[in-house]
């Protein structure tokens, strides 16, 4: 690595590129059904932690209710976020209905867990209003 680039345990590098790019991600459930548990959401946890590894990524922080999660992701820069999405939706929605079938069927209907439509802020810190307004607008959209 070039010596023009201080030493700092915050950012990424390789051969290429240094960087410390992190992402604010909110799924919601399909049409806002409280479907998640408390159970749930820490396997859901899990589930996305692992995901991220698999991706050279890092799950900051993860918070849910019963009708959304929010996660905060440090990932390399070679990590398309539409890429690190479909994996996170679609492992967590796959393994979710497997070991909660019952409840999910139960509060869904057979449908899919989560809605096609996402969240993502690409920064190091996405404003809480701009959260906020995101899953208000997806609240009145499911009505």
């Amino acid at each position: 690595m070039s010596p023009r680039w201080p030493l700092d345990s915050t950012n990424r590098r390789s051969r290429m590129v240094v960087n410390d790019l992190h992402v604010h991600l909110v799924f919601i459930t399909i049409l806002r059904r409280g479907a998640l548990t408390e159970s749930m959401l820490v396997r859901c946890q899990e589930v996305m932690r692992e995901v991220c590894a698999g991706f050279g990524a890092e799950l900051i922080t993860f918070t849910g209710t019963d009708d959304h999660v929010r996660l905060h992701v440090r990932y390399p820069a070679v990590v398309a976020i539409s890429r690190l999405v479909n994996s996170l939706k679609g492992v967590s929605s796959r393994l979710l209905r497997k070991e909660f079938d019952q409840h999910v069927a139960q509060q869904l209907g057979g449908e899919q867990l989560w809605s096609p439509s996402y969240y993502a802020g690409c920064s190091s810190d996405a404003p809480e209003g701009v959260l906020t307004r995101y899953l208000d607008s997806q609240r009145r959209g499911a009505r």
